[in-house]
């Protein structure tokens, strides 16, 4: 079975996965503090509880999992826990943990009270969550020596220490791996004044002018993930400097965003192209995913982890047991009208 992960899509400005571009520029404008950090109000009000009881105690904070979908600032939430804890944070991921050895080697390195974060924690291997459980449990990890009848096994006692756990599929920790830990928050999807907030904060740090009606627009077309908020402030701040004064102001941004084919819901050519497909050359639906793949020219895996999340949030697009069909909500937005069918599914 193929991991969506490890497939390369082809580059999207309003995709949120993470580039090393975008890499770079976080770094630059990561809050440190929870009182910095810009939204999830919900997640930093609990969060804060726990960590001024954890300091009160001297103990290390409970382990934390993370899940959300990407680009709303997990790995940003456990760099701010660990500098308001006022302790190191060692930084890993699922896949970089090839054997045993790789955690082992990580657990023994932390000091009293450590934050390790592991990013994509759904994809640690069977064998490494094994030595994960009673680290976890009993801050303890079992190591065998040897092979055959002369192996034997050595217990080893760990310093205190706090997991973090992100990941964007929770559906695909095993439930020993989950109920391990005592925190579990959900990260959600911006709204428009908070992704403006963003990007406001962002335009000042990286000293681009931008107007409080520029970033709004930005932040309309943004999908609610401050990923592709600071993304297109960076590509908008292009047209500004070549088209204008190197103002960010809504005019500009409008005509940038139009440039770059990302629409008021912050929908791309793909995404369109997706609904126009199921709506002009199958009717509305249903059809089935492999179909859609082979019309668009695109990868199954793009369109179903790249495209549909998003478009189902918006209520464009419904998955059936017979395939993809799209609701009322696309025609609209794309200005088709419709007619019920005598089998009533909406028809051109």
């Amino acid at each position: 079975m193929i991991e969506t992960e490890e497939l390369e899509f082809a580059p999207r400005i309003v995709s949120a996965q993470n580039t090393e571009e975008d890499a770079d520029v976080e770094v630059t404008l990561r809050p440190q503090s929870l009182s910095e950090y810009i939204g999830q109000d919900k997640v930093k009000e609990n969060l804060a509880v726990y960590i001024e009881a954890a300091k009160r105690r001297n103990e290390p904070l409970d382990h934390v999992l993370l899940y959300g979908p990407p680009g709303l600032g997990k790995t940003t939430l456990s760099g701010i826990i660990a500098h308001e804890l006022g302790v190191n944070l060692r930084v890993t991921t699922g896949p970089a943990i090839e054997k045993p050895g790789d955690l082992v080697s990580l657990l023994t390195s932390l000091s009293d009270n450590d934050v390790l974060f592991i990013d994509e924690i759904h994809r640690l291997s069977r064998a490494v969550e094994e030595i994960l459980y009673p680290a976890l449990e009993d801050r303890v990890i079992d190591i065998i020596i040897g092979k055959g009848p002369s192996a034997r096994s050595i217990r080893m006692d760990l310093k205190p220490f706090t997991l973090i756990g992100a990941t964007t599929r929770a559906g695909q920790l095993s439930s020993p791996l989950r109920d391990r830990f005592g925190v579990i928050q959900r990260l959600e999807l911006y709204n428009c004044e908070q992704l403006t907030d963003i990007i406001r904060r962002s335009s000042m740090i990286l000293g681009i002018p931008c107007t409080p009606d520029g970033a709004t627009e930005l932040a309309g077309r943004a999908r609610g993930t401050p990923r592709i908020a600071n993304r297109l402030l960076k590509r908008v701040r292009d047209f500004a400097d070549v088209m204008g004064n190197g103002e960010i102001t809504k005019e500009i941004a409008t005509i940038a965003l139009g440039r770059l084919e990302i629409d008021k819901l912050g929908l791309d050519n793909l995404d369109r192209r997706l609904l126009e497909m199921i709506i002009k050359g199958y009717g509305g639906g249903p059809v089935g995913l492999e179909t859609l793949a082979a019309a668009l020219g695109e990868e199954a895996v793009t369109l179903e982890d790249v495209c549909e999340p998003y478009l189902m949030q918006l209520g464009f697009l419904g998955r059936t047991p017979r395939g993809r069909c799209a609701t009322k909500l696309a025609y609209e937005h794309l200005g088709i009208p419709l007619i019920s069918g005598e089998d009533g599914q909406l028809t051109l």
